[in-house]
């Protein structure tokens, strides 16, 4: 699926995509889209996609006229999806206020979507250290019933909505809650709250069972942490300091965030070895070449700095060494399923996580065969969903 010559667009293009199959997009508003955004223009991309947003929700907004739910919440969610990746391209500081309208947009489509649905999705505000965090509590039925609830705990770049395509629907299909959480760095938290992202999740997630344990027909006995992208990294953090988590999905495993740096970035062996004990100042003159590319400079600048809330390279590389597993893992206590994708360099790091586990533990591997290959299973979440939440079925059994 070639739309654009332009990586950065490309990848942005098949994030809308990939949500295809469960109602997050149609492939043809997709592709007439791309075709009318200029190669590389970000302020084309944004016009092109807001315009096919304000398109679709018009739809929706016809059918909610004439009563036709269905009609209606399934245009509002295609509609949130094309109002968030409008903004991608936008992503950092300066915050450009065109990137605070379109998520202000999708968020105010998903919540007509979540109105519409059957049952009901539920809008939550969650305490959290003198403020809120954004979430919604997904019920798998309106009957009471104590079932098992899946905390969806988001990535680097994500926010609330794409989540209740990767990890709601297969949830809800299976009799499970899901509870939705954008927490600091993340969505909400970020963009209008301007919270920062933290590596001690455990301090996080805890507010987040707290509530969690206040909502209907949840059962406090089965609850289950599954991260995705960053959340491989942040949903272990947080279950090393959390006994109430039954049991844990790491998609994919990761490990301290410094180790990668170690063995990716262009640096002077004696200043590498030294890392994160370094001065940031010394490590500017070697990062900068990598923002020449585009991907990498949307990566690390646009997006990386923003969300950790530091003003330079330099300042990330160093603010990833608070980052870690190596010191927690042992603590993990619940059964932990590690997943690892074909061609996924995030998850270079998995089996490093599972073999410090001392917990029951499980390794998945998703495979090009399979077409589950690529960051978190992205074109096959069919079969990421089937065998992890077969695996949920028996832990919680």
């Amino acid at each position: 699926m070639e739309l654009f010559e332009d990586p950065l667009f490309q990848t942005f293009a098949e994030r809308v995509a990939m949500t295809a199959t469960r109602g997050g997009a149609e492939w043809g508003e997709v592709r007439l889209t791309a075709e009318r955004v200029s190669e590389g223009d970000r302020d084309s991309w944004h016009e092109e996609w807001t315009r096919t947003a304000r398109i679709v929700e018009g739809w929706a907004e016809e059918s909610a006229r004439g009563g036709h739910r269905v009609s209606a919440r399934e245009a509002f969610l295609r509609a949130c999806t094309y109002h968030r990746i409008a903004y991608y391209p936008l992503f950092g500081e300066p915050v450009d206020p065109r990137l605070v309208m379109s998520f202000g947009r999708s968020a105010a489509c998903f919540e007509r979507f979540a109105a519409l649905a059957e049952p009901r999705l539920l809008p939550q505000e969650i305490p959290y250290e003198g403020t809120t965090l954004p979430g919604c509590f997904c019920p798998a039925d309106a009957s009471g019933t104590p079932r098992p609830l899946l905390i969806a705990v988001n990535g680097y770049d994500s926010a609330l909505p794409e989540m209740y395509w990767s990890h709601a629907v297969p949830a809800l299909r299976r009799g499970y809650h899901c509870l939705l959480v954008d927490g600091p760095g993340q969505g909400r938290a970020l963009i209008e709250q301007g919270l920062h992202l933290r590596p001690d999740w455990e301090h996080v997630i805890g507010p987040v069972v707290d509530h969690a344990l206040t909502l209907p027909g949840v059962d406090g006995d089965r609850l289950v942490l599954m991260g995705w992208s960053l959340g491989g990294y942040l949903a272990p953090r947080a279950a090393a300091g959390e006994p109430r988590v039954a049991a844990l999905v790491a998609d994919p495993g990761q490990w301290d965030m410094i180790d990668a740096f170690r063995t990716q970035l262009p640096l002077p062996r004696g200043l590498r070895d030294r890392l994160p004990d370094v001065d940031p100042g010394e490590l500017e003159p070697h990062l900068t070449p990598l923002v020449e590319n585009p991907v990498h400079c949307w990566k690390m600048v646009q997006r990386a700095m923003w969300v950790h809330g530091v003003k330079n390279l330099g300042e990330y590389v160093v603010d990833t060494g608070r980052y870690r597993l190596s010191d927690v893992a042992a603590r993990i206590a619940c059964p932990t399923l590690v997943a690892v994708a074909e061609d996924d360099p995030v998850g270079a790091a998995a089996e490093t996580l599972y073999d410090a586990l001392t917990c029951p533990r499980t390794l998945v591997r998703f495979s090009e065969a399979e077409g589950a290959a690529d960051h978190v299973e992205c074109w096959n979440r069919s079969r990421f969903d089937q065998r992890v939440f077969d695996w949920l079925d028996d832990v919680l059994a």
